[in-house]
């Protein structure tokens, strides 16, 4: 199932970012260039990245300055993430390209990527609420709220992962088509972007 795949890479790359646990690291991808592998990896180090991105920018003791900067890096980093959907659906829109659509196929609220995007967030909070079920300074209170928690976010894996290989299936199988809509970011944009628009 393509939703055991992904979710693997998701863990790969998220075990791989916390050996260093340094938003600056070095990326290295492990997977051929070509391949949905690749950009799998790729697009949850940059969900992983970003994840620390917002934790390190919600310290009150931030300087604005680097504030700014971070929040720089957030927006740069938000573009990186929908460019990386767009490319995991391009993936799924020439792999299904010969499907046989049928006349009362229907259309899914998301596109596949974005389904994958969910499940790449959910892998980053499975990962960390797990921590919090099981730290060591943590109180008896905390770690059984954290882990009912976690309880939760892992039947909701199960049921993503169950919808997002439905839809694949059903993609394949022309019940449901695939219609992408490229994400219209505008607040990056010198020609949508008033403020940016003012500099030029």
């Amino acid at each position: 199932m393509f939703s055991t795949l992904a979710f693997k890479i998701f863990e790969e790359s998220i075990n791989t970012y916390h050996i260093k646990d340094d938003v600056y690291q070095i990326f290295s991808n492990p997977y051929p260039k070509d391949s949905i592998e690749h950009l799998l990896y790729r697009k949850n180090w940059i969900d992983t990245v970003q994840w620390h991105y917002e934790d390190i920018i919600r310290d009150p003791e931030i300087h604005p300055v680097a504030a700014l900067d971070l929040k720089r890096k957030i927006d740069a980093s938000n573009q990186d993430r929908t460019d990386l959907v767009e490319y995991i659906d391009s993936y799924f829109l020439n792999k299904y390209q010969s499907a046989d659509i049928r006349g009362n196929a229907t259309i899914n609220t998301e596109s596949p990527a974005w389904a994958i995007d969910r499940l790449s967030i959910l892998a980053l909070k499975i990962y960390h609420m797990n921590e919090e079920a099981t730290r060591k300074d943590a109180s008896a209170e905390h770690l059984i709220k954290c882990q009912a928690k976690l309880q939760v976010l892992l039947a909701q894996k199960q049921d993503l992962s169950t919808a997002i290989d439905q839809l694949l299936s059903d993609i394949e199988a022309g019940i449901k088509y695939m219609k992408v809509y490229k994400q219209m970011k505008m607040y990056n944009d010198e020609e949508l972007n008033p403020v940016l628009r003012g500099q030029k």
